[in-house]
């Protein structure tokens, strides 16, 4: 069993500095293998471009061979560090989710020209089983009970505390976080993040602010999530 924990190259190999053809096929074919895997992991139930599902399935193998050219060899090693560090600047910047995959295809590549086969597969498999998990459980998920509400009043009406009676009734917290002027200065625009106590009472929640308002516009959404960059 310790012996699958062990890199595939020999002694021999690493003193002499090269690899054996056998051995160069079969990390490469194990890291297109991986990088596919990962691939088809990520589309599912996922938002993704073409090109970023091509990235992931072919970053293994590339990541591999690089590795296997650069090892014993610091020269090498630092040129390809070099190298990562200009992608880096040459690329949009993407989503938590998108970043966390190209990390975990460069890290199966690195493990791969390193010879670790079986932790590699290790590592794929347990990364993608949890990322199954987070996906079909709430772990994560927002509060469905918080909103954000925008609510437009005239400018006659002071804004400080006129809705709190209704918000005391209907939300368990409520917070005024902006307030702006439209329509030339003739409107206030607020926008509170609140939580609510019972979503099924929301129509009514909304029609006793439409009564303070004067039935100007409300608007009561789901809070959206855009904060997913790392």
């Amino acid at each position: 069993m310790s012996k699958l924990f062990q890199s595939i190259f020999t002694e021999s190999v690493t003193q002499t500095g090269s690899v054996q053809p056998w051995v160069f096929f079969t990390l490469l074919g194990v890291a297109v293998a991986i990088g596919l895997f990962i691939a088809f992991c990520y589309m599912f139930r996922n938002e993704y471009s073409k090109n970023l599902v091509i990235s992931l399935a072919i970053l293994p193998p590339i990541v591999t061979v690089l590795i296997m050219l650069a090892s014993g060899n610091i020269g090498v090693g630092v040129a390809i560090g070099g190298v990562f560090a200009l992608t880096r600047f040459r690329s949009a910047q993407g989503t938590a989710k998108e970043i966390t995959h190209i990390f975990l295809s460069m890290a199966i590549g690195l493990t791969l020209g390193l010879g670790y086969i079986f932790i590699a597969i290790i590592l794929a498999v347990v990364v993608e089983a949890l990322n199954f998990v987070f996906i079909f459980t709430k772990f994560g998920d927002p509060n469905p009970k918080k909103r954000t509400l925008k609510i437009t009043i005239p400018e006659n009406l002071d804004y400080d505390g006129v809705f709190d009676d209704i918000f005391k009734k209907y939300t368990d917290a409520s917070e005024l976080t902006k307030v702006r002027l439209s329509s030339l200065g003739t409107m206030f625009q607020l926008t509170y993040s609140i939580t609510l106590k019972d979503p099924m009472k929301e129509k009514a929640f909304i029609d006793e602010i439409r009564e303070r308002n004067g039935n100007l516009d409300i608007l009561c959404s789901k809070v959206q999530s855009n904060r997913d960059e790392l």
